[in-house]
């Protein structure tokens, strides 16, 4: 069935937007397939260890479709990541609960990177390629969802009281300052993204305490930790909003992270494991800014991203200086050439 799309528009060029989706997948995926061989490599729980398969299986596919798309292009394939980068054999790092919760994130992103991608995709063999990865996105969701489910494991968003009736704002009081005195209650729409937040950096913080344990670059090990410092700024940033209301504040739990200090992973696959949470993370707050009409909110997503983006370019600084950071595919320099 696939070679059937793949022989549909075979003298049709990739576009450059098509080009970065496809790249960014090659790349992306290689990375996951290393992260997935070691989790499946010491998962305990049989029901886990099938969404860490599932996972796995999916990452296989997608590198593949993506490859071929790029060869059928002649485009020069990316690095990427290979078993060279990472170690099954060595002790677990992480819980089996962490996996899990892990997973659900992975399928989360998934699915909105994979989204964007289609949207801006003419070529059918991308297209098709992007639309089964998000069907198997959604696939990957639901299969940890109910897992999470069925061990008691899945963090809900706070339950509310809500009017019986519909209102409209009449007033600008509604929008609030950024000063955060008399404010109105908290909607739905903000406590979602409070809530997506407050899961998403306490996920990072363990997995920044993990990965700076076993990175063998003091550079890499301090910046590492300095995620996991602003990982938890982050986490008690957003809880207080949430609590500020009386509302719960819920959290992922059974996160832990073992006594081992031996690396699973290179230290180039640790930083671009960062760089992929740096730039979930002001997705992240750049969707919540623009959903909340609370200005105090609003804000404080603006305050945060721009640390968030200090921090991503120091980690960029450290990937240039080891030639960790494999480069796009970019127009030739035409200027340069007409010298």
């Amino acid at each position: 069935m696939w070679r059937t799309y793949m022989r549909e528009e075979k003298n049709v060029r990739l576009t450059s937007s098509e080009i970065s989706v496809v790249w960014s997948s090659f790349q992306n995926n290689s990375f996951s397939i290393c992260i997935l061989k070691y989790f499946l490599a010491n998962v305990d729980d049989p029901d886990i260890k099938s969404v860490v398969q599932f996972a796995l299986d999916i990452s296989v596919q997608n590198l593949n479709f993506s490859k071929e798309i790029l060869q059928n292009d002649n485009q020069p394939l990316p690095i990427g990541f290979t078993d060279e980068d990472v170690n099954p054999t060595v002790q677990r790092l992480f819980s089996d609960s962490f996996y899990l919760y892990y997973l659900k994130n992975m399928s989360k992103v998934g699915l909105s990177v994979y989204g964007v991608a289609l949207a801006i995709a003419a070529h059918a063999d991308v297209r098709q390629y992007l639309s089964q990865a998000i069907q198997t996105s959604t696939q990957l969701y639901n299969k940890t969802a109910e897992v999470l489910l069925n061990k008691g494991l899945f963090v809900r968003p706070p339950y509310i009281t809500t009017p019986n009736h519909v209102d409209f704002v009449d007033n600008k009081s509604y929008l609030g300052g950024v000063l955060n005195i008399n404010n109105r209650p908290l909607n739905v729409i903000e406590i979602t993204h409070i809530e997506a937040n407050v899961e998403t950096n306490a996920l990072g913080k363990t997995l920044m305490v993990g990965l700076a344990q076993v990175a063998k670059s003091k550079n890499v090990r301090n910046y590492c930790l300095r995620g996991k410092e602003i990982a938890g700024k982050h986490v008690q940033v957003f809880a207080k909003m949430l609590t500020e209301d009386d509302l719960p504040s819920p959290m992922p739990w059974d996160l832990e992270v073992t006594d081992s200090t031996v690396s699973p992973f290179s230290d180039k696959l640790i930083m671009f494991h960062s760089s992929l949470i740096i730039a979930s993370s002001i997705s992240n707050y750049a969707t919540a800014s623009a959903a909340s009409l609370r200005t105090d909110i609003a804000t404080s997503y603006v305050r945060l991203s721009a640390e968030v983006a200090q921090f991503a370019k120091d980690g960029v600084d450290i990937m240039i200086k080891n030639a960790w950071l494999e480069q796009p595919p970019q127009i030739p320099d035409h200027k340069g050439l007409a010298k």
